[in-house]
Protein backbone atom coordinates (compact mmCIF):
# COMPACT_ATOMS: atom_id res chain seq x y z
CA UNK A 1 0.00 0.00 0.00
CA UNK A 2 1.31 3.47 -0.93
CA UNK A 3 0.82 6.47 1.30
CA UNK A 4 1.00 9.65 -0.75
CA UNK A 5 1.15 13.17 0.59
CA UNK A 6 -1.23 15.11 -1.65
CA UNK A 7 -2.38 18.29 0.15
CA UNK A 8 -0.99 20.52 2.90
CA UNK A 9 -3.44 22.95 4.50
CA UNK A 10 -2.29 26.51 5.23
CA UNK A 11 -4.05 28.81 7.68
CA UNK A 12 -4.61 32.25 6.12
CA UNK A 13 -6.43 35.49 6.86
CA UNK A 14 -7.31 36.74 3.37
CA UNK A 15 -8.08 34.00 0.83
CA UNK A 16 -7.98 36.23 -2.25
CA UNK A 17 -4.66 37.85 -1.24
CA UNK A 18 -3.15 34.41 -0.60
CA UNK A 19 -4.41 33.04 -3.91
CA UNK A 20 -2.93 36.02 -5.79
CA UNK A 21 0.40 35.56 -4.00
CA UNK A 22 0.74 31.88 -4.90
CA UNK A 23 -0.34 32.56 -8.49
CA UNK A 24 2.37 35.25 -8.70
CA UNK A 25 5.08 32.71 -7.82
CA UNK A 26 3.79 30.17 -10.33
CA UNK A 27 1.41 27.87 -8.44
CA UNK A 28 -1.50 26.57 -10.53
CA UNK A 29 -4.98 27.40 -9.18
CA UNK A 30 -6.56 23.94 -9.38
CA UNK A 31 -9.77 24.53 -7.47
CA UNK A 32 -11.65 27.42 -5.86
CA UNK A 33 -15.03 26.53 -4.49
CA UNK A 34 -17.29 28.33 -2.04
CA UNK A 35 -19.34 25.68 -0.27
CA UNK A 36 -21.23 28.09 1.98
CA UNK A 37 -20.77 31.45 3.70
CA UNK A 38 -18.58 29.62 6.25
CA UNK A 39 -16.51 27.43 3.90
CA UNK A 40 -14.35 28.25 0.88
CA UNK A 41 -11.78 25.76 -0.42
CA UNK A 42 -8.85 26.79 -2.66
CA UNK A 43 -6.31 24.24 -3.86
CA UNK A 44 -3.11 25.20 -5.72
CA UNK A 45 -0.19 23.13 -6.99
CA UNK A 46 3.43 24.11 -7.66
CA UNK A 47 4.54 23.31 -11.21
CA UNK A 48 5.65 19.67 -11.51
CA UNK A 49 4.46 18.72 -8.02
CA UNK A 50 2.19 15.88 -6.93
CA UNK A 51 1.43 17.70 -3.68
CA UNK A 52 -0.81 20.75 -3.45
CA UNK A 53 -1.57 23.38 -0.86
CA UNK A 54 -5.09 24.15 0.31
CA UNK A 55 -6.36 27.21 2.12
CA UNK A 56 -9.59 29.06 2.47
CA UNK A 57 -12.28 29.89 4.93
CA UNK A 58 -13.41 27.40 7.55
CA UNK A 59 -10.74 24.79 6.76
CA UNK A 60 -8.56 24.92 9.86
CA UNK A 61 -8.44 26.34 13.37
CA UNK A 62 -4.68 26.94 13.16
CA UNK A 63 -3.39 30.48 13.52
CA UNK A 64 -2.59 32.13 10.17
CA UNK A 65 1.15 32.06 9.57
CA UNK A 66 1.80 29.11 11.88
CA UNK A 67 2.71 26.55 9.20
CA UNK A 68 6.21 25.69 8.12
CA UNK A 69 8.77 25.59 7.14
CA UNK A 70 7.40 23.64 4.21
CA UNK A 71 10.22 22.37 2.02
CA UNK A 72 9.76 22.56 -1.73
CA UNK A 73 12.41 21.08 -4.03
CA UNK A 74 13.73 22.60 -7.25
CA UNK A 75 16.29 21.63 -9.88
CA UNK A 76 17.79 25.14 -10.14
CA UNK A 77 18.03 27.25 -6.98
CA UNK A 78 19.14 30.38 -8.85
CA UNK A 79 16.21 30.19 -11.27
CA UNK A 80 13.84 29.64 -8.33
CA UNK A 81 15.31 32.65 -6.53
CA UNK A 82 14.99 34.76 -9.68
CA UNK A 83 11.35 33.71 -10.12
CA UNK A 84 10.59 34.76 -6.55
CA UNK A 85 12.35 38.10 -7.04
CA UNK A 86 10.39 38.80 -10.25
CA UNK A 87 7.19 38.12 -8.29
CA UNK A 88 8.24 40.70 -5.68
CA UNK A 89 9.26 38.16 -3.03
CA UNK A 90 12.70 38.62 -1.43
CA UNK A 91 14.09 35.17 -0.61
CA UNK A 92 17.48 36.56 0.42
CA UNK A 93 20.72 35.18 -0.92
CA UNK A 94 21.26 31.49 -1.67
CA UNK A 95 22.24 29.65 1.52
CA UNK A 96 24.82 27.04 0.48
CA UNK A 97 25.12 24.16 2.95
CA UNK A 98 27.01 20.86 2.61
CA UNK A 99 23.66 19.03 2.26
CA UNK A 100 21.98 21.45 -0.15
CA UNK A 101 21.32 24.98 -1.33
CA UNK A 102 18.36 26.95 -0.02
CA UNK A 103 16.36 30.16 -0.24
CA UNK A 104 13.57 31.07 2.14
CA UNK A 105 10.35 33.03 1.93
CA UNK A 106 7.02 33.48 3.66
CA UNK A 107 3.55 33.98 2.25
CA UNK A 108 1.57 37.13 3.17
CA UNK A 109 0.40 35.50 6.43
CA UNK A 110 3.86 34.33 7.47
CA UNK A 111 3.61 30.64 6.56
CA UNK A 112 7.25 29.67 6.04
CA UNK A 113 8.81 28.02 2.98
CA UNK A 114 12.26 26.61 2.34
CA UNK A 115 13.21 26.15 -1.33
CA UNK A 116 15.73 23.33 -1.55
CA UNK A 117 18.16 22.30 -4.29
CA UNK A 118 20.23 19.15 -3.78
CA UNK A 119 23.27 19.33 -6.09
CA UNK A 120 24.30 15.72 -5.41
CA UNK A 121 21.14 14.61 -7.24
CA UNK A 122 22.76 15.90 -10.45
CA UNK A 123 25.50 13.25 -10.28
Amino acid sequence: MNWTLEVVTLPVRDVDRTKAFYESIGFNPDHDHTVSEEIRFVQMTPPGSNCSIAFGKGLTDKVPGSTGPIIICVTDINAARDQLLVAGVDPGEVDVQPWGHFVYFADPDGNQWSVQYLPYRDN
